[in-house]
């Protein structure tokens, strides 16, 4: 995509403004911090089953995380309106994946990678 169509350095409007909306409330943000978290603990068990790295593991779990807590939360998705078709046409152009990449840098990676080294050095011994 080029420069020139990004948002405020997102890729669009949509990812922009659903990562705002996040960050800026705090119970939402609360939540955020503990899917985050919770996806960087549960990529480490994912990287025996993929060539991926830990990281890229973390990103894709906590993409759809994500993506289903907001779709979840959505409350017009019972609904067949215009305004519901409109929310929905929104939703399906934020790249989560984006948004995922960005939360993840909040992420507490230290006290996992210390008992790793203190494992890995457990067993070398």
């Amino acid at each position: 995509m080029s420069e020139d169509k990004r948002y405020n350095g997102w890729t669009n409007y949509e990812t922009w403004n659903v990562a705002l909306w996040i960050d800026n409330d705090q119970s939402s943000y609360s939540q955020r911090q503990e899917l985050a978290q919770q996806a960087w603990d549960d990529a480490e068990s994912e990287r025996g089953y993929s060539s991926q790295t830990r990281e890229d593991s973390a990103k894709y779990l906590l993409s759809k995380a994500l993506e289903s807590w907001i779709e979840e939360d959505n409350p017009l998705a019972s609904d067949a309106s215009l305004f519901s078709d409109l929310l929905s046409a929104a939703l399906s152009e934020v790249n989560w994946y984006e948004i995922a990449e960005n939360f993840l840098e909040d992420v507490d990676k230290e006290e996992e990678e210390e008992e790793e080294e203190s494992e890995d050095s457990e067993v070398s011994e």
